[in-house]
């Protein structure tokens, strides 16, 4: 399983997600430039229809990789709570109905788990990072990042879940940790690294 491209499209158009995939694949050493989405403005947005992370960050990839010719790498997360069978899961980002509206889905997931004790409030952050070849060629990859959901948002660092979820072995909230610590053990960047030998596979 090989190509000798040596640009990949990474499906996004966050600069910070590009940035943090270079800095993987360079640790790695893995020879490949990564590009974003800004270089190609006529890929859209592509339909998140599948039942788990996997499904929903090939989807993105295979798309992507077939509109742009090159190999894509795409990837789905999402915070999944013990006491809501695994909830919002797919659905963390449109959990109150509106994709993207972070406030209203934390003070939801809150309102959800009001009643439900410390010592049953386990969850975790999931990452599945999909890897596609305009061959139609796939591997996924994932990353897990287990803690706990908090009564009340702590911290201005994060975003969507991150100031109500504390890591295993952390007091703090992902909000209050710095970049660099949130780097070092989020479940995207888990995921990342584990692909990362693969893609070095693929492109070898």
């Amino acid at each position: 399983m090989s190509t000798t491209s040596d640009r990949l499209v990474l499906a996004t158009r966050n600069a910070g997600k590009i940035v943090e995939l270079r800095r993987i694949l360079a640790d790695a050493s893995v020879p490949v430039e990564i590009i974003g989405l800004e270089e190609f403005p006529e890929i859209g947005d592509v339909a998140e229809t599948g039942l788990t992370f996997a499904e929903n960050a090939l989807l993105k990839a295979h798309a992507v990789a077939q509109s742009a010719g090159l190999p894509a790498i795409a990837d789905d997360s999402g915070v999944c709570v013990d006491a809501l069978n695994g909830m919002p899961g797919i659905f963390s980002a449109r959990w109150s109905g509106r994709h993207g509206d972070d406030v209203a889905n934390l003070n939801l997931l809150l309102a959800q788990v009001s009643d439900v004790p410390p010592e049953h409030r386990g969850a975790h952050f999931a990452c599945a990072a999909a890897l596609a070849l305009p061959s139609g060629e796939e591997r996924v990859a994932e990353g897990v990042l287990p803690g706990l959901i908090v009564d009340a948002p702590r911290g201005t660092n994060g975003f969507g879940y991150d100031p109500i979820f504390v890591p295993e072995g952390e007091s703090r909230t992902i909000a209050e940790l710095s970049a660099a610590e949130k780097n070092a053990i989020s479940h995207r960047g888990r995921a990342f690294r584990a692909l990362a030998p693969v893609l070095a596979e693929m492109i070898s």
